[in-house]
Order: C-alpha cells, then structure tokens, then sequence
C-alpha cells in the first residue's frame, strides 16, 4: 500500500539552483501547472488507496495559484501534508497556508546571504529570513531543509544557529547523484553525519549508510519507490518507477484508483529497484519511505532520528508556542 505521493503540482521554478535540475529553465518553460480539477479529483482517491502523507512539489510549488487550496482539501481528508519553498512567494500565501500545511520547509543552504544568493541564482536569502519571522507570527514553525554538499557543509554551524534562535529545525538533505554526477565526498559525509547528533539537527541516518554501501543493488534492492511511492505529474501522469528515473507516463485518465490497480503498476512494483538504472541510486525522496518497513538494519536505524525529530517539531515547539 502506497503510503506518500509526491505530487508535483508545477515544474516551473523562480530560482536557479546549480544542483537542482529544475534550474534550467529551458527545459520547463513550455510546461502546464496542474489543472486544478484533476488535483481536487485525484486527492480523494490518493487517501482511498491509503496515502498518509502527500508533499506538494515542483519546481516551485507556489508558483501554482491553487497550492494552499490543494493543501486545505488534502488536510480535510486526513493526509498530513508538506511543502518545500524558497521562500520568495510565501508572504503572498501565508495566511491561506496557516494550518493546512503540516510541514512547512524553507530552503537555505547558508548563513551567508551572498553565497546562498549565489547558489539559488536570485535573490532569496533576504525572503527565507521574513518567511520565518511571519511564519513565526502565525503561530507556524516552518522547518529548515539544508541541502548539503562538498562546497557548503562547512556552513551548517552557522545555519543551526539561525535555527536554534528561532526553535527550528535543521533537515539536512545529502545531495544525490541525478542532475549531475555529484555526491558528497568521504570530509563531507563524516562531517554531516556527526554533525546530524547535535540540537535541532535532523537527518536520517540511513542516507549516510545508503551512500557508504554504494547505493540501491539490483541484486539485492532497497528501494520501494513504486510500491510506497505514488508520483503525478503536472500532465496528470503516474511517473514510473519514480520521478527521477522514470521510464513510464502512465495517463490518470478520470479515476487515479483503476490507473494504479493497473498491470504496468503492478508489473514495476516487481521490478522496483531491480532496473539497471536502479544501481548505485539514492535519490533522498524514495528511500526516506523505504526505509520505513520492512524491518531491516536501515529501517531500525532511523528510529531513533524520528525520535529527535518528533521531540523538536511537536514537543519542544508546543513550549515554545
């Protein structure tokens, strides 16, 4: 049972980051946002088919009009819901945002606002700094994701310590190889992974084990991105195996349930993890719900993170409330 969609509601994006594929503009510009009423159709059927979690993704995911008003309905249905941005949109949505996001992300990939300007291609280092304090004012405790890599990890005392002011928390996202052949180094691993035991840090361990060990094996696949993982496109597509790797667009049509009750699902369900392509693969966003279950040494490794996590998100910021 598929427990996480990652809906990708745009591939468009206002920023220009040189990790981030969506950066090349080029690529995308002709793209559609996706049709409101094929969202508000498919949200239903996503919790029917068991979905728990749905992230609202792009591209910047806020460049779509309708974004809070997709959040609202999915939190209506009962699905805990998330939203990562740059922040340069988010005071325009704030207030229709407040209490439909569970998880709210702001990028920032430095304390220094030149090099995270840099970075990201615009000018957004200013507008992460008030989204947090207006998120702040409304009673929301956005988290921040850090996307580390071998030029910024030397950053994230100073990051943490934007944070730990502010009751945050740190997620610290590993760079993975997709976009182009990049990687964290071995100074850059056991740097970030120490780093990860201090307050208001959070990361899943089992990243760090994932890279060490070379990443998915065919042979033996960790990866249950097709079977946990429901992926839509902005053209109203299931995207096979995953987004990253897909070889398939399966058309939703007008009922999302028949479309992933359908062979082709069935038969990359068999074959998750288990492509050529697959090897070597650990692209954060599949592995983060693979990890979940079944029970093996990865999976029990990341209890105790969710742990720290659990404690900084609900617990430490209800005091701070």
């Amino acid at each position: 049972m598929p427990i996480l969609c990652n809906y990708y509601i745009t591939y468009r994006c206002n920023a220009y980051c040189d990790f981030c594929h969506f950066g090349d503009h080029s690529q995308f510009k002709n793209t559609t946002h996706a049709k409101r009423e094929e969202v508000l159709a498919n949200l239903p059927a996503l919790r029917e088919l068991g979905v728990k979690f749905i992230d609202f993704t792009g591209g910047e995911p806020l460049l779509h009009q309708h974004a809070a008003e997709f959040a609202a309905e999915a939190k209506k249905l009962g699905m805990t819901t998330s939203i990562t941005t740059n922040g340069l949109l988010y005071p325009k949505y704030a207030e229709a945002l407040r209490g439909n996001v569970d998880l709210l992300h702001f990028s920032l990939d430095s304390a220094s606002k030149e090099q995270h300007d840099t970075v990201r291609g615009v000018p957004c280092y200013d507008a992460v700094m008030d989204s947090i304090a207006l998120a702040k004012s409304l009673g929301q405790f956005p988290d921040i994701i850090f996307t580390v890599t071998n030029e910024n990890y030397r950053e994230l005392p100073e990051v943490q310590r934007i944070c730990a002011e502010n009751d945050l928390l740190l997620i610290l996202n590993p760079i993975f190889s997709y976009f182009k052949e990049e990687g964290l180094n071995d100074e850059a691993l056991d740097y970030t992974e120490d780093f990860a035991k201090k307050p208001y840090v959070y990361l899943n361990p089992s990243f760090i084990a994932l890279r060490r060990m070379g990443g998915n094996n065919p042979d033996s696949p960790l990866c249950k991105a097709a079977s946990r993982v429901i992926v839509i496109s902005p053209q109203n597509e299931i995207l096979l195996p995953c987004y990253h790797l897909h070889n398939e667009k399966l058309p939703i049509g007008s009922d999302l349930r028949e479309a992933i009750r359908s062979p082709r699902v069935a038969w990359h369900r068999q074959m998750e993890g288990r492509h050529e392509f697959c090897k070597g693969c650990t692209i954060n966003c599949y592995f983060e719900p693979s990890f979940a279950f079944p029970v093996n040494a990865l999976s029990l490794a990341t209890v105790p993170s969710k742990i720290k996590y659990g404690y900084y998100k609900y617990v430490k910021q209800a005091i701070a409330k």
